[in-house]
Formats: structure tokens, sequence, C-alpha cells
């Protein structure tokens, strides 16, 4: 098989996909559309990974090219990445002593056509202390992570419960996206 594109800058996409054995180059995507609040979630993560894939995929027609999306949603509101360190503060405050889900688009184009999917996690988080989050944001680890923590770091201390793959909170679900592509 040849080598596939990741169209993604995260190091925990490259981890995963290193873990998972794959022969892969990352060429990050330069597009970043704005997640559509109108429509539902899933189609709008959907939208958001093709629009990542297909712009490499456009200037490398032919290879299997890999886009992801990854976000923290609860209450019918998208936690993305945290802008600063009161954003964060609000989102760890919003997440704390309840459940969430953690959603990952996967899309992939190929010289066969175009296919995704979602794949969805639950974290159910115990209830948090201001001093417990304030600890956490002072490690800085929120910064650039979906929801303002990372479960595979020093935030794993939260988390009460895990339904679903483990992997797809981190950033992608690996598993799943081996058999979607018959690995």
């Amino acid at each position: 098989m040849e080598k596939l594109i990741l169209a993604s800058a995260s190091p925990r996409r490259r981890e995963i996909f290193n873990m998972m054995g794959l022969d892969f180059e990352v060429i990050a995507s330069n597009s970043e559309p704005e997640t559509n609040t109108k429509i539902d979630i899933e189609t709008a993560l959907l939208e958001v990974a093709r629009a990542k894939a297909f712009d490499i995929y456009s200037k490398n027609e032919g290879r299997v090219v890999v886009g992801a999306d990854t976000v923290v949603y609860k209450d019918g509101v998208i936690l993305e990445k945290p802008k600063d360190k009161d954003d964060a503060f609000s989102m760890l405050k919003m997440l704390s002593g309840d459940k969430h889900s953690v959603y990952t688009a996967v899309y992939v184009f190929s010289k066969d056509g175009e296919k995704g999917f979602v794949s969805k996690s639950d974290v159910e988080f115990y209830e948090l202390s201001d001093s417990e989050i304030e600890n956490y944001i002072k490690t800085e680890e929120y910064k650039d992570k979906a929801g303002g923590y990372a479960i595979q770091g020093k935030a794993f201390r939260f988390v009460k419960a895990i339904y679903g793959d483990f992997y797809n909170i981190v950033g992608f679900p690996a598993a799943e996206f081996l058999r979607f592509m018959n690995f």
C-alpha cells in the first residue's frame, strides 16, 4: 500500500498513526472552516474533516489523504480549543461532575473516491473544585486541546468513566479507522 497523507498538524494524531503502524507522511491542511452549528453535529464535523482532507488531496490527487476534526460537545455546545486560560477554566467548569461527548470526524480521499465516518465517545468527569481546575490550567496542558483538557495527560485524574474509544478522545479513533479502511 502506498504512503498515506495525514492532513493534520496534531502531534497526537501523528502518535496514533505511528502506533497503528501505518506508512504515512504529514502535510498539514491550512483549511480551518468554521463548524456549522445550524446542522447536526456529526454532519457539521464531517464537513470540516472533508474540507481539511480536500485541501491536501487537491494538491496530491491519486494519493490517500486522511483529514480529521475532534470536538468536545456538551448540552448542544461545541467546545473546541480554548482561546485562553479563562476560556479553559469555563470549559472545565462546564464539564465538571457530568458527562460530555467527544466526536471525531474522519474523512478520506483516494483515487477510488471519498468517504468518511464519525466516532463518538462519552466521558464522565468527577466534580472538580476551582483549585483543581486552576492547578491544571497552570500546567498549560489545556492549550491546543478540544474542551481544554488532555485525557492522555494530567487530566486523567478528572475522569470517572469512559464509554467508547479512548483514542477517539485523544484525537483519532484508531481501531474504527483500521476497520473502516479494511487494513
